[in-house]
Order: structure tokens, then C-alpha cells, then sequence
């Protein structure tokens, strides 16, 4: 296992090229927007790096402007980085009842249907929501997870990493295979959750 205290941006985009994940020119363009410095990256940093590499997307935790336009964002960057093996279309979320509970107001939830087109395949996802302001992130990885393209080994799956106690993250998601998930395991000390790969 190569040593991973010092990860950079340049030794990401090496891992990741050697992954077949981005190309040289792909690494050159975002190594120039993501800037020179080197700073100290934390496993979070690294695994929100492949997002700001094209080949993964993020889960915003914390509170987003409107569900509906957030869901269909969200999407839309998945879309992206199956590289046109994916589209999405018509992404709508249904609104439910409310149930209010025995607390108090704000813990009261909302059953909403999250609907879009995939290649023009409708989907249909349960969202539980709490607020106007913040995804049911079971439901928003559920939807990415269906962005997966057919007939591919590439899948989204979760990107786990090294966590501070009460740190709040986002949920990252990566388009990987199995080969692709050992190699960003090795060599960037990341855990591609069901990805499922052979010891080599």
C-alpha cells in the first residue's frame, strides 16, 4: 500500500488515471481549477476530490435552497458523470401528508414520491422529509444509485472514508467497478462501500 499521509491533488489524478477513471488532459484541467497549493488533505478532502475530478457526485448534509430544483441538480451532475450513458429527465417530487407526530412541529415529517425519467424509464423513490431545506439522503442516494448505466461493470456506490467524532460530511458517490473501487482503496485509503472486488 503506497503511503497515504501525504495525499495531493497530483497523486489523486495519478491514482485516477491509473484507475482509467479520467484521462491525462481531464487531470491536467481540473489539477489547474483545483490550484497549486498543497495543502494537508483529510480523508474527507480526498474523497471529495473525485467529485471535483468528474467521476463522483456529493450529497449535501447540510440545508439546500428547494428540494425539488436540489433533487434535479443532483441528478443532473450523476448524469454527467456516466458521460451521456445516463440521462434523466422530468425529475418531479410529489408531495405527501404530513405526519405530524408526538413531538414537536419540527420533527414532523412528510411522505413525498421523488419521480424523474431515467433514459425515459420512469422511477419512483419514497422520500421521508422532515423540511423544506434538507434531502432525505437514503432517498437522494437511492435515486444516484439509479443513475448506475446498463450493461456496465460502473456502479455509484458510497464513498467511506476516515471520520472525526461529530464531524458533519456529505455523502459522496463514486462511478466505479470493482477494479476501479480496489484501486481507490490501495492507493487512497478510501472504502468504496458494495463494491465488490477480489483480493488481488
Amino acid at each position: 500500500m503506497s503511503n497515504l499521509s501525504h495525499l495531493t491533488y497530483e497523486r489523486i489524478a495519478e491514482v485516477l488515471q491509473q484507475a482509467d477513471m479520467i484521462s491525462p488532459a481531464t487531470a491536467q484541467a481540473c489539477l489547474a481549477e483545483l490550484g497549486s497549493s498543497d495543502p494537508h488533505l483529510t480523508p474527507y478532502d480526498v474523497a471529495l476530490s473525485l467529485r471535483e475530478f468528474g467521476v463522483a457526485v456529493s450529497i449535501h448534509s447540510d440545508d439546500i435552497d428547494f428540494l425539488e430544483d436540489s433533487y434535479g441538480w443532483l441528478l443532473d451532475e450523476a448524469a454527467k458523470v456516466t458521460g451521456g450513458a445516463v440521462t434523466v429527465a422530468k425529475v418531479r417530487l410529489v408531495e405527501g401528508e404530513e405526519d405530524e407526530g408526538f413531538g414537536p412541529p419540527e420533527f414532523d415529517s412528510r411522505d413525498d414520491v421523488l419521480e424523474f425519467e431515467r433514459n425515459g424509464r420512469s422511477v419512483s423513490i419514497p422520500a421521508e422529509h422532515f423540511s423544506e431545506d434538507y434531502y432525505d439522503t437514503a432517498a437522494a442516494v437511492q435515486a444516484v444509485a439509479e443513475m448506475s448505466p446498463d450493461d456496465s461493470p460502473r456502479a455509484f456506490h458510497i464513498v467511506d472514508f476516515a471520520r472525526e467524532r461529530n464531524g458533519v460530511y456529505d455523502t459522496v458517490m463514486a462511478l466505479v467497478s470493482p477494479e476501479q473501487a480496489r484501486i481507490l482503496e490501495e492507493n487512497l485509503g478510501l472504502e468504496i462501500r458494495g463494491a465488490r472486488h477480489s483480493v488481488s
